[in-house]
C-alpha cells in the first residue's frame, strides 16, 4: 500500500497552481499514467487495493468495487481553484442504471494549513451509460474552493458491475455550460494531516465493518504472512501452532507457548468519526487471560509507533470455553491516535484460543460476517456404463505381498507415507498431498487400448479423499529418459465411490493407452486412512451403478511439445534480484516464462508488479502460480481451491490491464484431480498445468555451503533429455548460475523459448 508515503509525495511535489484566470478545464487525470499511480497533475492517485479489480486503458479507468469499503482518490498540490476561475469538478462516469456513489472533496482553510475538511456529495441518477457529471463547488456546502487538496469517490452501490471513469478535470467557469448531476450534501469531517485517509469517512448510514482478516487461507497467513488487507501479520514463530480453518471455517486456532503473541498490521487506518473499535469472535478456555496492544503512529510507520494497552479484564471480557463476540473499543486505550492506527497485538494467551473474523466496527458494536462460498459439489450428470465385450478382467493388485502386485510388478509408496499390509489388504495413511502409492501394470510400456471400454475397479473402506491417476510412459518407453512418467490424467475418487467400490471408466483417463505405466493413488487431502482390497480392470459394472461425467482436467505437462525446444519457466523471486535476471536473459537473447504468485502483486512494497511489467514489455510470458502459494490439492474443499484461482486471476487482471493466462504452475508441483478440474472452471478447458523435467534444486542447495550442486542437478536432468525448467530467483547463488544454465541448454542445440511457444500454442508470439 502507499499510505505511509503519501504525505511526503504530496508535500514534495512542485506547485501546480494556476496563476491566471482559466480559459479551459484543468485536467486532473486522463489516466494515461495510472500504471505508475500518477495523475495528470503528477500527483498520487490510487484505490489502495480496495477494489476487487481496477485498471486503466485508453483513458478510461475501469473497476469493480468490493462490498462496503472500496474507494478511489485523486491528490494534488493545494489548488486555489476559485481565484483561478475554476468553479467545478467534472468527470465522465459509467455506473449501473439507478446506481449511486459518494464524492468527497477535501479542502483546507488555506493552502498553508496542516489539516483539511471533507465535504460529501451523493451522486445519483446514473443511467447505465457513460455520462458527464459537472459538480459546482458550491454544492459542497462550506468547502473552501481556494484550498482544494483532493477528491475521493466511494460508496459505490454495486459490487458486481464494472464502473468506469474518465476525463477528471477542474471545470473552468468560462469554458462552457455546467451539466448538473443529481446530488445532495452528505457529512463533514476534519483531518489533521494532508494525508488521504486509507478509509475515507463516509456519509452517515453507509458505514460497514472494515475487514482485517477473515482467516480464509493458511498459506496467506503462514507462508506469505499477509492479512486480508494485504498487510504483515505473524506470531514470529512464538506459537506452537497457528492453524486456519480450525475449529471451523473462517477461524484460526492458536496453540501458544509461554510468552506467545500474534500481531496484524493495518494501512494506517483513520478510524476517527467512523470506526469505534475492533471486534472478533474468540473461543478461549474458562478463566483464560488475554492482553491487547493497539499501536498508532503519527508518521504511519509501524516501527515508530506509540503503544497502548488493555487486558481482557480491562475490557470486561470473560471466557467460558464457548465462542462469543468481543469488542475492543478504542475509548479504552488512553493516548491512542485513532486517525493513524497501524497494529494490533495479542499476548498473554493462557491456552488454546481461536479467533473469528476480525474487523473495525461502527457504532456501539458490530461484526464482520464472512460470506459463505456458493455451494458447488461439482458436476452431477451421469453417463451410461456399457460393458466391454472385447476385454476380460485383469487383476492388478490384491496386496498379498509388500514388494510386488498381483502382476508381479512394482508397487509401493513415497517415503513419508504409511503403508500397512495385512490379510491381503493395504491401509494407506498419507500426511501430505504430495505423496503417492503406485502399482504398475508393466516394467516398461503396456498397451491398454483394448481396455478403453472397461473400468478401473477399486474395493475400499475408509476415506475417498484422494486422486486416482493413470500414468503414461514417455515415447521411448525408457525410464532413464526425462520425463518419466511423461504425464497422467486424474480422477477424483469420491466422485466415483459408493458402498465401498470405485468404478472409473478407462475412457475417463485422457492419456495414450498404447504406452501406460500404471496407476497411482495420490493427492490425499485429509489425514484419514483408506484400506484397499483389490485394484483391477473389469469389463462391466454391477447393475444400478452410476458413473459421473468426466471432469475436464486440463493438460499436465512436464516437457515441451515442440520438437527441439527448451523452455526456462521461472517461479517467484526477490525483486532486488530481478534486474540481474533480466540483464542475463537479455544478454543471452532468450525469452522465458515467469510464474507469479498473486497476493504479492497487490503489495506495492514488493515492487513485483513493476518488475513483471518490465518483463512482459521485454517479451517474456507471465503466467499463474496461485494467490498465496499453497499446495493446491491439499486444500480442504472446492471453495478453497476456487478462491486461490479466482483471487490470483483478479490480482493479475488488476495489475496488468486485464491480462490473464491459461498456464498455471502448481506451487511445490503438487497437483491432483480437484485442483486440475477447478482450474479448468477458472481458465477454460485448455488449461495447462506446467510442472518440469529439469530441476535446479535451488530449494535444496542454494543456501548451503555447496550451492554449485544446483549446476550438477541442472546438468543431470538435461542429460536425461529434460527440456522444461523450474528455478526461482529467490537466491543470489541461483541467479549467479543462470547464465551457465542457459549456456548448458544452448549447448544441446535446442531452441530456447517461452513455455507457450514450446507447447506450440497457436496464440503464442511467433518465434
Amino acid at each position: 500500500m502507499y499510505i505511509s508515503t503519501l504525505i511526503g509525495l504530496v508535500a514534495g511535489l512542485a506547485s501546480h497552481a494556476v496563476n491566471a484566470a482559466c480559459n479551459a478545464p484543468l485536467t486532473i487525470d486522463d489516466f494515461s499514467k495510472y500504471s505508475s499511480n500518477q495523475n495528470s497533475l503528477n500527483s498520487w492517485t490510487s484505490d489502495d487495493a480496495s477494489m476487487s479489480s481496477i485498471s486503466a486503458s485508453n483513458g478510461v479507468l475501469s473497476f469493480i468495487p468490493k462490498s462496503g469499503n472500496s474507494y478511489f482518490y485523486e491528490t494534488f498540490e493545494c489548488q486555489a481553484a476559485s481565484n483561478n476561475g475554476y468553479n467545478s469538478i467534472t468527470f465522465q462516469i459509467k455506473g449501473p442504471a439507478g446506481g449511486s456513489a459518494t464524492l468527497e472533496m477535501q479542502t483546507k482553510t488555506s493552502c498553508s494549513a496542516t489539516s483539511y475538511t471533507s465535504k460529501y456529495i451523493s451522486l445519483t441518477g446514473l443511467t447505465g451509460n457513460t455520462q458527464t457529471m459537472t459538480i459546482p463547488f458550491s454544492q459542497f456546502g462550506g468547502a473552501n474552493a481556494n484550498a482544494i487538496t483532493g477528491f475521493v469517490w466511494a460508496g459505490f452501490s454495486s459490487t458486481t458491475t464494472t464502473w468506469q471513469m474518465s476525463k477528471v478535470a477542474f471545470g473552468c467557469g468560462s469554458s462552457g455550460p455546467i451539466t448538473s448531476a443529481s446530488t445532495k450534501p452528505a457529512a463533514t469531517t476534519t483531518q489533521t494531516t494532508m494525508q488521504t485517509s486509507a478509509v475515507p469517512t463516509a456519509a452517515p448510514g453507509t458505514c460497514a465493518p472494515l475487514l482485517i482478516d477473515d482467516w480464509i487461507s493458511q498459506s496467506r497467513l503462514r507462508f506469505l504472512y499477509y492479512n486480508a488487507m494485504g498487510y504483515p501479520t505473524s506470531d514470529d514463530a512464538s506459537m506452537k501452532s497457528v492453524t486456519v480453518g480450525v475449529p471451523s471455517a473462517n477461524r484460526v486456532e492458536f496453540v501458544p507457548n509461554t510468552n506467545s503473541y500474534f500481531y496484524t498490521q493495518f494501512p494506517c487506518v483513520n478510524a476517527k468519526n467512523k470506526y469505534t473499535g475492533i471486534s472478533l469472535r474468540i473461543k478461549a478456555p474458562r478463566g483464560a487471560s488475554l492482553s491487547i496492544q493497539l499501536d498508532s503512529s503519527d508518521s504511519c510507520d509501524p516501527n515508530k509507533a506509540k503503544s497502548t494497552y488493555a487486558s481482557a479484564a480491562d475490557l470486561g471480557w470473560s471466557f467460558d470455553g464457548t465462542e462469543k463476540l468481543y469488542t475492543i473499543p478504542f475509548s479504552k486505550f488512553a493516548g491512542l491516535n485513532t486517525e493513524k492506527l497501524v497494529t494490533i497485538l495479542f499476548s498473554g494467551f493462557s491456552g488454546t484460543t481461536s479467533f473469528g473474523p476480525m474487523a473495525f466496527y461502527c457504532g456501539n458494536s458490530g461484526e464482520y460476517i464472512a460470506t459463505p462460498p456458493p455451494a458447488d459439489g461439482g458436476p452431477t450428470a451421469t453417463v451410461p456404463a456399457p460393458s466391454n465385450p472385447s476385454a476380460t478382467n485383469l487383476v492388478i493388485d490384491r496386496f498379498a505381498n509388500a514388494n510386488s502386485n498381483a502382476m508381479g510388478n512394482y508397487h509401493g509408496g513415497d517415503e513419508g507415507m504409511s503403508l500397512k499390509y495385512a490379510n491381503n489388504k493395504l491401509t494407506i495413511t498419507s500426511p501430505d498431498a504430495d505423496f503417492a502409492f503406485y502399482t504398475q501394470v508393466s516394467q516398461g510400456c503396456s498397451d491398454f487400448t483394448k481396455y478403453k471400454g472397461s473400468y478401473l475397479h477399486i474395493a475400499y473402506t475408509g476415506t475417498t479423499a484422494f486422486t486416482v491417476a493413470f500414468q503414461q510412459h514417455n515415447s521411448k518407453c525408457d525410464s532413464s529418459i526425462a520425463p518419466f512418467p511423461e504425464t497422467w490424467d486424474s480422477a477424483e475418487a469420491s466422485r466415483y465411490a459408493k458402498n465401498g467400490h470405485i468404478y472409473i471408466p478407462i475412457s475417463h483417463f485422457n492419456i495414450n493407452l498404447s504406452r501406460v505405466v500404471g496407476f497411482a493413488l495420490k493427492g490425499f487431502h485429509t489425514k484419514e486412512s483408506v484400506t484397499l482390497s483389490v485394484i483391477e480392470i473389469v469389463s462391466s459394472v454391477p447393475a444400478g451403478t452410476t458413473i459421473p461425467n468426466k471432469d475436464e482436467t486440463g493438460d499436465l505437462v512436464f516437457a515441451c511439445k515442440r520438437p527441439n525446444s527448451f523452455a526456462f519457466a521461472i517461479d517467484d523471486g526477490q525483486p532486488d534480484l530481478a534486474q540481474e535476471v533480466l540483464k542475463i536473459i537479455r544478454e543471452e537473447n532468450i525469452k522465458v516464462t515467469f510464474f507469479t504468485v498473486g497476493a504479492p502483486l497487490l503489495d506495492a512494497s514488493t515492487n513485483l508488479t513493476n518488475v513483471y511489467k518490465e518483463m512482459m514489455a521485454a517479451g517474456h510470458q507471465l503466467a499463474l502460480h496461485s494467490f498465496t502459494h499453497p499446495k493446491m490439492e491439499s486444500l480442504p474443499d472446492y471453495a478453497s481451491i476456487d478462491w486461490e484461482y479466482n483471487e490470483d486471476i483478479k490480482a493479475m487482471k488488476s495489475q496488468f490491464n486485464g491480462y490473464t493466462s491459461k498456464y498455471f504452475r502448481p506451487p511445490f508441483g503438487t497437483e491432483g484431480a480437484r485442483m486440475r478440474s477447478r482450474l479448468t472452471k477458472a481458465v477454460g478447458n485448455s488449461a495447462n498445468i506446467v510442472n518440469w523435467s529439469v530441476d535446479v534444486e535451488d530449494w535444496l542447495w542454494a543456501e548451503t555451503n555447496t550451492p554449485e550442486q544446483q549446476k550438477t542437478a541442472f546438468q543431470r536432468d538435461v542429460n536425461k533429455g529434460g527440456n522444461l525448467v523450474v528455478l526461482h530467483y529467490l537466491y543470489p547463488s541461483t541467479v549467479s548460475y543462470l547464465r551457465e544454465f542457459i549456456q548448458i541448454a544452448k549447448a544441446t542445440g535446442k531452441q530456447l523459448m517461452r513455455v507457450d511457444q514450446c507447447m506450440m500454442d497457436p496464440n503464442a508470439p511467433p518465434l
